[in-house]
């Protein structure tokens, strides 16, 4: 019934998450608020390291994709399950630090990173920066020198894949910002620039072809490909990759039309081709990692909404406009990304009819769901987005001057918060009046 099995219906006809009434939890915390199942996310989170020990022999890490939702507490969960994290900016890196996520479980990715940002990650030690050009890798080997290090780093490689999935979240093919690319020799080239360096030290090869990918074969020759240029990079340079990071993007259940693949059968289907390729190649298995994020949260998480009115435009549009919408939720505005919802104090209610659900933004494309099936809905209705744990508070912001909604975590009936309500005083705590105004 549900795309997530984290949520039920309670006695009183109220959806429920965690064990907590949303009703309940919308009296308590206010709207919009988001709201995370702990549970289901160290499920998740055991499912894929439980799988990686099962079928690479413990020879692997499971990193999780931290720019998917960033949090002190989110880090600390996947850090007691045994998970790395995959980070893409300082300021996730400082999070991860601050949580007392160890630094030896730390991969800092993304293709344009300051010096500032590097300085903090090597000064650091964290177990790898993964290098995404020639300034970058100039940068690294400057800075390790100045501190007196040598980093292990591994290269972003572009494998030339189609994913079969949006063109804003490719980033598998030689058109892509992130990366080298195989197929014009570049990358060759810099891992051989590299491996002259003195400061430092080529572990590994990384490649990531897209998001929200339900197909298994791009996965699979994507492990290939990346192991025939490790057998290259061994047979041109001379150097022995240890390290192959197949990157993430695992679709998840956003609507009861998706058929994602179950994560442990990608680990053991891809698996089989690492382990056959490694033999043909007469190349050493090297330590696998991977980096899942969207299928570690997004499923635990739903945002919840007062609905405010309903505008019947006959022969047109019905709008069900909710106090939240793009600040808290973008990915509609950006990708016309497709949710299922339901009305959480009347859960079983048939969907009878096609409504628009508008947020409360000045903006004409402020919406989280167009023409979507719902059952009668009135203002002071309790509406509830599912699937909304990954890449919507990662991508808020406080447009119209909008405070970003708290974040609940609920487990066993019990709930607390892990992300403060903004007010209005946070909105301004930046702001400067000169004294010449």
């Amino acid at each position: 019934m549900f795309v997530s099995k984290a949520l039920s219906i309670n006695s009183k006809n109220h959806l429920e998450i965690g064990g907590c009434d949303c009703v309940d939890l919308v009296n308590n915390y206010g709207t919009p608020v988001y709201v995370l199942d702990e549970s289901l996310i160290r499920e998740n989170c055991r499912l894929y390291k439980n799988a990686m020990d099962k079928y690479y022999d413990g020879n692997g890490m499971v990193l999780y994709a931290s720019k998917a939702l960033s949090t002190m507490a989110v880090c600390k969960i996947v850090e007691q399950e045994g998970l790395g994290l995959d980070v893409v900016s300082g300021g996730e890196l400082y999070t991860a630090m601050k949580a007392g996520v160890p630094m030896d479980r730390i991969y800092f990715h993304g293709n344009n990173k300051t010096c500032e940002e590097l300085e903090l990650a090597i000064s650091n030690n964290i177990r790898r920066i993964v290098v995404d050009n020639r300034e970058e890798l100039k940068r690294v080997n400057d800075i390790a020198s100045k501190q007196g290090k040598v980093v292990n780093i591994s290269f972003r490689i572009k494998p030339g894949i189609d994913a079969h999935t949006h063109d804003f979240v490719q980033t598998g093919q030689i058109d892509s910002k992130f990366g080298v690319a195989l197929e014009n020799g570049e990358a060759i080239e810099i891992i051989g620039e590299a491996a002259k360096m003195k400061n430092v030290k080529v572990a590994g090869v990384h490649c990531h072809i897209g998001s929200q990918i339900f197909d298994l074969e791009p996965f699979k020759l994507a492990a290939k490909v990346m192991l025939e240029f490790i057998a290259k990079i061994k047979n041109e340079i001379g150097l022995e990759i240890e390290e192959l990071n197949l990157g993430g993007g695992f679709g998840i259940k956003y609507t009861m039309n998706d058929d994602p693949i179950e994560y442990d059968h990608y680990i053991e289907s891809v698996s089989k081709v690492v382990r056959s390729v490694c033999e043909e190649k007469g190349i050493k298995l090297p330590f696998i990692v991977m980096e899942p994020g969207r299928s570690i949260v997004a499923s635990a998480g739903i945002t919840l909404y007062k609905v405010g009115a309903v505008k019947d435009i006959k022969d047109v549009r019905t709008y069900v406009s909710v106090d939240g919408g793009m600040t808290d939720n973008p990915r509609y505005a950006l990708y016309q990304s497709r949710y299922d919802a339901l009305i959480a104090n009347r859960a079983d209610a048939p969907k009878v009819q096609d409504v628009t659900i508008a947020g409360k933004c000045c903006e004409s494309g402020d919406l989280l769901a167009k023409d979507i099936k719902m059952p009668e809905i009135q203002a002071g209705d309790i509406l509830a987005v599912l699937a909304t744990g990954a890449y919507n508070y990662s991508m808020s912001s406080n447009y119209n001057r909008i405070p970003k909604p708290p974040i609940v975590l609920v487990k066993n009936g019990k709930s607390r918060v892990i992300v403060k309500r903004e007010d209005f005083d946070d909105i301004i705590r930046n702001d400067i009046i000169p004294e010449d105004l």
